[in-house]
């Protein structure tokens, strides 16, 4: 499954399709939150989280007492920055993934993302986009075959070469 996944052109046809349908669902989430009628602000979405966390049902324990704890105490008090990047997150995660450019870069970051918004109790599309997502990333370049990777990874891994000769990093082929 995962050679014909990786390698194969009708896989690579069909993972496309995937591709920019996620895509299309990132760009669009990042292009309303940028140029909606008034500003993207996470303040009220990270106080809810806060207030409202997953709990486990029997005992009610919270679940992800951890990220609680970093919404809290990291991302509440810098909710400037995660204003600017949850939008442009998404709007680059789209992006990257309509034009099949750093294909697995892009769908890894939203899956990040998708993870980051069920953690904090929100569900919605996630657990659609992240089961999508997975092909994706396990598909590797081929995801992006019909894309700017077919083009762009070949000089990107010459460059990535060059840079661990010189550092004496790249392993030797026996």
């Amino acid at each position: 499954m995962m050679k014909w996944l990786r390698g194969n052109n009708y896989a690579a046809m069909l993972l496309t399709i995937i591709r920019l349908y996620v895509g299309w669902e990132w760009m669009v989430a990042g292009w309303h939150k940028i140029t909606g009628d008034k500003a993207f602000d996470a303040t009220g979405y990270l106080k809810g989280a806060i207030a409202k966390p997953v709990l486990e049902s029997g005992t009610t324990d919270l679940v992800y007492a951890n990220y609680v704890a970093f919404l809290k105490n990291f991302a509440l008090p810098h909710v400037g920055w995660f204003n600017v990047m949850v939008p442009w997150g998404e709007l680059l995660v789209g992006l990257g993934l309509l034009i099949g450019a750093l294909t697995t870069t892009a769908i890894f970051f939203g899956l990040l993302m998708n993870f980051m918004y069920m953690f904090a109790g929100t569900v919605s599309a996630n657990p659609w986009l992240i089961l999508l997502g997975f092909f994706i990333i396990a598909a590797g370049a081929n995801a992006g075959k019909f894309g700017v990777d077919h083009l762009i990874l070949p000089y990107l891994h010459k460059w990535l070469d060059k840079i661990l000769e010189r550092f004496h990093m790249k392993p030797k082929l026996r």
